[in-house]
């Protein structure tokens, strides 16, 4: 097993700051660093609140950001982008807000793109498999349902 070197509070501070000044970070993912880096809770929870009254880590911040990212970028789902922000740390009721400010139009253009761009793919798009290979693909981008039946 390999041995780490626990990293002081002050150290672990400007590390911190280092790694939220690169890319935009969650208070989830900078207390998994902490960890990571062999602090005590307490240790980590005044570095995080250091760094969140000092505007390094802003939860909303950085889930409007993310939000946008996935949306316009990578095209997912709500479904998919709220297990993301979950698995970052992100509290729930920042991520359920900022999801519900979601372009309805953008969303839902995204959602036919993605599925005109895989129904392309399928010899048999129009057969009951091909339709069920585009409900499961859409599902998988984390798409309701309801909006992907709606599209089908």
């Amino acid at each position: 097993m390999i041995q780490r070197k626990t990293v002081t509070p002050e150290r672990a501070l400007v590390r911190a700051e280092e790694l939220c000044v690169r890319a935009e970070r969650s208070s989830g993912e900078i207390r998994r660093k902490l960890r990571l880096w062999g602090l005590t809770p307490q240790d980590s929870e005044k570095i995080i609140a250091s760094l969140t009254e000092r505007r390094f880590i802003d939860d909303r911040r950085f889930c409007e950001a993310f939000v946008r990212d996935k949306v316009n970028f990578a095209r997912w789902g709500r479904r998919k982008i709220a297990l993301a922000l979950y698995e970052k740390g992100v509290d729930r009721s920042i991520s359920t807000e900022v999801l519900a400010e979601i372009d309805t139009e953008r969303y839902e253009e995204n959602l036919r793109h993605i599925l005109e761009q895989k129904r392309r793919s399928l010899p048999e798009a129009d057969s009951y498999e091909g339709r069920t290979k585009l409900f499961r693909f859409a599902a998988s981008r984390g798409f309701e349902p309801e909006l992907i039946k709606k599209y089908l």
